[in-house]
């Protein structure tokens, strides 16, 4: 598909600014969106969810991108468009990261998040939490989860059991001038969101991390899934599995992306969206796009630039809505959008 730029205004907040949009046909529009908040000096990796007939989005607060310690903000609304706070989590000396909302099968909400330390800006240690509410604004505290090293991104509920894809890195010597080993990335299950069972090791190299994981009506798994290794090919793959979920094949997603989400529409297509990398002014962007089995296809590019993306996506009312956050009004906020998919 040709991909044409072309320049169009919206208005944030009754302030116009010009903003790029990727032309993208019949096949996506969008509709409208809306800074929801600002307050933090760094505001990103967001997720969003519908819980209670109430939204609920949740990012992180943090003095920057990477460093301190970052708290996680859980924002409500009854109309998508008034948000209030309903939620501030934090853990001392931690700077907890990457929130990711699901609901579990006794109807509550449940929070994945990375907890980790620096020292300036140097990992020192790493784990998991989860944190779970029964109404979205009192939670219980971060709670740690695997072992340490690990990332546990996100977790998706399937047939009473929650799904995830965790990564970690190998441990290195002090003064190791080797090239940086691979990865690891490994799917875990748990039946109550706090003990996990390891299920499979991905067989993905080049340092495979970020991934959301899907079912489709048929049972059978999907997952899109960061990979950022040396060298050019840095192109996110795709997996497909049937259950119970142990014999995974891959192909490449013909393009490289960050913070990578996608959901099964109600007629099974698959829209993705995510950190965009490919060429155009603004640098990184934020994309939504039709994804298959075979390839993620970026069709629309929302207001966005910079520091941006880790989109949440809910589809409600015959429309796509996302959150994301990013930086190209010169400070990291979160925005939500509303995109029309034909």
């Amino acid at each position: 598909m040709n991909l044409l730029i072309r320049i169009q205004w919206f208005l944030f907040l009754g302030a116009a600014v010009l903003v790029p949009l990727l032309e993208a046909g019949e096949t996506f529009e969008l509709i409208s969106v809306q800074r929801i908040w600002s307050e933090g000096r760094h505001n990103a990796f967001t997720d969003l969810i519908r819980f209670q007939e109430q939204w609920f989005c949740t990012f992180r607060e943090g003095d920057a991108h990477v460093g301190g310690d970052g708290k996680i903000r859980v924002l409500t609304s009854t109309n998508g468009r008034d948000w209030v706070s309903a939620a501030l989590l934090s853990e001392a000396g931690v700077d907890l990261r990457d929130p990711k909302l699901s609901v579990t099968p006794d109807a509550q909400l449940m929070l994945t998040l990375g907890g980790s330390v620096y020292a300036g800006r140097t990992l020192q240690t790493r784990q998991p939490r989860v944190a779970f509410s029964r109404d979205g604004r009192m939670w219980t505290a971060p709670q740690r989860v695997l072992s340490a090293g690990e990332w546990l991104w996100r977790v998706t509920w399937h047939e009473g059991r929650a799904y995830g894809v965790s990564y970690s890195t190998p441990a290195r010597s002090a003064g190791d001038t080797n090239p940086p080993p691979n990865w690891r990335v490994n799917l875990y299950v748990s039946h109550d969101g706090v003990a996990f069972q390891h299920l499979a090791l991905l067989a993905v190299p080049g340092q495979p991390n970020e991934a959301t994981l899907r079912f489709l009506a048929n049972g059978d798994g999907v997952a899109l899934l960061r990979r950022e290794g040396p060298g050019q090919d840095r192109a996110a793959w795709i997996g497909h599995s049937a259950a119970p979920y142990t014999d995974w094949q891959w192909r490449p997603a013909g393009l490289q992306i960050g913070g990578p989400n996608f959901i099964v529409l109600p007629g099974g297509r698959l829209i993705a969206s995510g950190r965009y990398y490919g060429e155009g002014p603004g640098g990184a962007r934020t994309f939504v796009g039709r994804m298959t089995l075979e390839g993620v296809t970026p069709d629309l590019i929302l207001p966005s630039g910079g520091d941006c993306s880790y989109p949440g996506m809910v589809w409600f009312d015959d429309r796509l809505w996302l959150s994301y956050y990013s930086s190209h009004g010169g400070k990291s906020e979160i925005y939500l959008a509303q995109v029309r998919v034909d």
